[in-house]
């Protein structure tokens, strides 16, 4: 299903643009409790306002697997992702970069940022893989 999704991906982002970008790990518990077992990372991305998307499976969420955006977003937007430490030098990269403090607040008073469209991404994405859906699925940061 993951192979899937990948395909569906497009590139997203260029000047004018706000992408919000975040991981997760799509995973189900043994007999519908305790830890999370076998999973898959997945890292996504989705342009504001148009909801274009790219969803890639990926082997960790270590910020030499996830500094692959130049794959999948084109030069010159806004990035927005939470305080994950390897989105740290994103904008080493060229991308200007906003995070969200989550423990402070969802949506920065100031400026109006936000990563609520990943967030409901991933919960629409819960529910299309019918695998994960139900007692025991996790998603997880």
């Amino acid at each position: 299903m993951m192979v899937f999704m990948e395909g569906c991906s497009q590139k997203i982002g260029g000047p004018n643009n706000t992408i919000e970008i975040d991981e997760r790990k799509f995973s189900r518990q043994k007999y519908d409790r305790g830890h999370p077992i076998k999973g898959q990372w997945v890292f996504g991305g989705v342009e504001q306002g148009s909801g274009r998307t790219f969803i890639v499976p990926v082997l960790d969420r270590t910020a030499n697997t996830l500094m692959t955006l130049h794959d999948w977003i084109e030069p010159g937007p806004m990035v927005i992702s939470d305080r994950w430490g390897a989105y740290r030098d994103l904008h080493t990269q060229g991308f200007r970069h906003h995070t969200m403090n989550h423990s402070i607040h969802f949506v920065d008073l100031d400026t109006g940022d936000h990563t609520n469209t990943i967030g409901a991404t991933w919960r629409n994405i819960k529910v299309f893989l019918g695998q994960y859906n139900g007692r025991g699925a996790t998603i997880t940061t």
